[in-house]
């Protein structure tokens, strides 16, 4: 494989830009820099080398659309951080773990297998032109009861990406 090179003032900026767009929304990169900053440079030189940053802890499928649920920010973000207070690569934590500098543990393999994430396009490609009954939805839909954001996931985010309203503000919508 070949070695790629990133320039570290576009690791400084990628970091800073993560940095400061999380924050407002209640993401917040590991306390731990070094680990942050190598997360980052890692980002980037998966960037160069697939096209997209996929999450430096995984491997790619080889194509963009195999790889859209770990494309950072991953599918899986926020039900690591709000299981285990860090995601699976260690770049994001919670607002808790960041502010009291709590040591990041391994976290478990969130992400279905190859089989399994085939099996489950399949059914939706085919439920996909099928008529929606609103009451069978695959998730809830949560609503931020400040300021309406809807998501439909298992569980509400941590904090409103919108209004920065914190989980226990969230509804079940429908």
């Amino acid at each position: 494989m070949e070695k790629i090179e990133i320039p570290p003032n576009e690791t400084e900026d990628l970091f800073n830009k993560l940095a400061s767009q999380g924050q407002g929304r209640g993401y917040f990169l590991n306390h731990n820099e070094k680990i942050a900053k190598s997360l980052c440079e890692a980002l980037l030189k998966n960037k160069k080398r697939y096209g997209h940053q996929l999450c430096p802890c995984r491997l790619s499928t080889g194509s963009r659309e195999g790889d859209l649920d770990v494309i950072c920010p991953c599918d899986y973000r926020d039900p690591d951080l709000l299981e285990y207070g860090v995601c699976y690569c260690g770049l994001y934590v919670t607002k808790k773990v960041f502010t009291e500098k709590i040591p990041t543990k391994p976290v478990p393999e969130r992400r279905p297998n190859k089989e399994t994430r085939l099996i489950n396009k399949q059914k939706y490609m085919e439920e996909k032109n099928q008529p929606k009954d609103i009451n069978n939805l695959p998730y809830p839909v949560m609503r931020c009861s400040v300021c309406g954001y809807i998501c439909a996931r298992a569980e509400a985010p941590e904090v409103c990406p919108i209004c920065g309203a914190s989980h226990d503000r969230f509804q079940r919508f429908i």
